[in-house]
């Protein structure tokens, strides 16, 4: 069971997150809470936790001081902010943080599940690797020594504060023949914003203005799109569809789908040959 932190100074709006992710990840998430920042860098610290859910704006220490203080400490851990501000320096700045996103309140439920899908997915990973790398020490008997990465960076396009509708309808082509290409990789919203030479801030923004959604949700509603008319061929088994859309893990695969569809992949399946 993985840790979760939620951290949000009002207390409606805690419970509310957390009712929320209890009743739909139940035996998944263990949940902790936080009522500001300071708590919340303590908490994250203390318990060990996987990923967290951060209010920015609170009392003292704000969600983002306090993401800067986490991301120092855990370079894996996944940061969600969700907040009721909609400010482009805001999110520039939880990009900075590598933030796995930046949901905005209130909001669809379906985009928070497809954020913490994900952030499970990449703390199950991270597991992985770091048992398969301490294995791979203990074979060699040495420690491995890990490479600093290079980060480029990258002048962010000056639209004046707002794109016109010709090139509005340009980047939505352009990012849309991306996914369509590359939706059966391991993709994310840096790999895509790098791809298009896009700054990763800049590239958040413009695809929520794009696709009216955050980029982890509608590539996970593409992906089962595919899958669905994937499972109209009988012939190809649940475990090839899953890679064949992007999934190497079949039972994640098989969690989203349910989770977007309402039934599993051989349920849809059944449902489509009996009609």
């Amino acid at each position: 069971m993985y840790r979760i932190l939620i951290a949000d100074d009002e207390p409606i709006e805690r419970a509310v997150i957390t009712r929320t992710i209890q009743k739909n990840y139940e035996g998944q998430l263990e949940i902790l809470q936080a009522v500001n920042g300071r708590e919340a860098i303590r908490l994250f610290q203390e318990e060990k936790c996987h990923i967290a859910i951060l209010d920015i704006e609170m009392p003292g220490i704000n969600g983002l001081e306090a993401a800067e203080e986490i991301r120092k400490n855990d370079k894996n851990c996944s940061i969600i902010f969700l907040t009721a501000f909609d400010d482009f320096a805001y999110a520039k700045k939880a990009i900075s943080v590598k933030a796995l996103d930046y949901l905005l309140k209130p909001g669809a439920d379906d985009e928070l599940f497809a954020v913490l899908d994900e952030a499970i997915r990449i703390t199950g990973e991270n597991e992985r690797s770091q048992r398969e790398e301490e294995k791979k020490e203990e074979e060699k008997g040495e420690v491995s020594v890990l490479k600093a990465s290079n980060h480029k960076e990258e002048k962010e396009p000056d639209d004046g504060g707002r794109l016109d509708r010709v090139r509005m309808n340009a980047a939505h082509n352009l990012i849309f023949e991306y996914i369509e290409t590359h939706y059966m990789e391991d993709i994310s919203l840096q790999d895509a914003a790098g791809a298009l030479n896009y700054s990763d801030a800049y590239f958040c923004k413009l695809f929520k203005q794009c696709f009216d959604k955050n980029f982890i949700a509608y590539i996970s509603e593409y992906r089962m799109e595919k899958a669905k008319k994937l499972l109209g061929d009988v012939t190809i088994n649940v475990k090839d569809i899953s890679e064949k859309v992007g999934y190497r893990d079949a039972n994640y695969f098989a969690k989203v789908f349910k989770r977007i569809t309402g039934m599993t992949p051989s349920e849809y399946r059944l449902k489509q040959l009996t009609n």
